[in-house]
């Protein structure tokens, strides 16, 4: 059974940053790609980032090019999303995802598990 667990979300002022950690367990880490979605109330869940099996190929929403990096370690089982100049479009409950497949995507379908989410709120 695949599990996924964030961390680092919290609270953060216009312009700052903040560092999301996901960690899977139950399954093999590597040869899937991760992503990053969020999600405010009321609105369906956007995609925000991707990151392929080995780290190689990234992909980001337009809205946060420039500003997130998505990585991972494999041997930690991690991925990791660095968040830089927060603003308050950025608040909102971020989950990591572990795709079905190697390569980057950003269609929520092609993502068989998602993690429970944490919160990131960004105040003026």
């Amino acid at each position: 059974q695949v599990q996924l667990k964030e961390s680092g979300g919290g609270s953060v002022q216009t312009g700052g940053s903040l560092r999301l950690s996901c960690v899977l367990w139950g399954r093999t880490f590597d040869n899937y790609s991760m992503g990053w979605f969020r999600q405010v109330p009321g609105k369906d869940r956007e995609f925000v980032a991707a990151v392929s099996w080995n780290g190689g190929n990234t992909d980001y929403a337009d809205s946060v090019k420039g500003r997130f990096t998505a990585s991972r370690d494999n041997a930690k089982n991690t991925v990791y999303l660095q968040m830089n100049s927060l603003h308050p479009d950025d608040a909102a409950t971020y989950y990591c995802a572990r795709n079905l497949y190697r390569y980057t995507s950003s269609t929520e379908t092609d993502y068989g598990h998602f993690g429970q989410g944490i919160q990131v709120t960004v105040s003026t």
